[in-house]
């Protein structure tokens, strides 16, 4: 996207990744509190370049978008969050999101979440928003159930993550009125 749609919260301002977030992406993912549950992890700065890369990927192929969460009041860098699996033909994505451990429980996601889903079916005109989670992060779930996800099923052994099947369920959220 040429022209990175930046949103604001009460608290919170999301912007484009970028190369200078390199070290706090790193930070994020590579902490154990947080890639316990999650995709991806890296153990190295160099490795981290990818996931950069990847945010660029995202819209440049307009098959996502993702942002960098900051602190309105003096640019923090507190996680990320955004779509990836954009399906333009079917008119649904993937919710991903992460927070460094130390911003956990603020109401982040319950602030910026919101403001995602709208944009993504006001302004990319999506119909369902999709998040898959591993059943034991059982925060994660609360949250996707406060922010009007609803619960779909359990996929049974459908990603390896360490060399291990894990079964994920799927949350989805539908537009409102269509």
């Amino acid at each position: 996207m040429s022209n990175f749609p930046t949103i604001k919260t009460k608290r919170f301002v999301l912007r484009q990744f970028g190369d200078d977030d390199l070290e706090n992406v790193f930070q994020g993912l590579s902490h154990p509190e947080v890639i316990k549950y999650y995709g991806i992890s890296f153990d190295s700065l160099e490795a981290t370049k990818e996931q950069i890369a990847w945010y660029k990927n995202l819209e440049e192929t307009n098959t996502g978008i993702w942002w960098a969460i900051c602190d309105k009041a003096d640019g923090t860098f507190i996680g990320g969050v955004g779509i990836s699996s954009l399906d333009s033909k079917n008119k649904k994505a993937e919710l991903g999101f992460w927070l460094l451990p130390k911003h956990w429980k603020k109401g982040i996601i319950n602030e910026v979440v919101p403001k995602i889903c709208n944009y993504c079916f006001a302004e990319l005109g999506l119909h369902r928003i999709e998040a898959f989670v591993e059943p034991d992060n059982i925060n994660c779930k609360k949250s996707l159930s406060n922010l009007g996800f609803e619960y779909e099923g359990l996929m049974r052994d459908c990603e390896l993550k360490n060399n291990d099947y894990i079964s994920l369920e799927i949350y989805s959220r539908i537009a409102v009125g269509q």
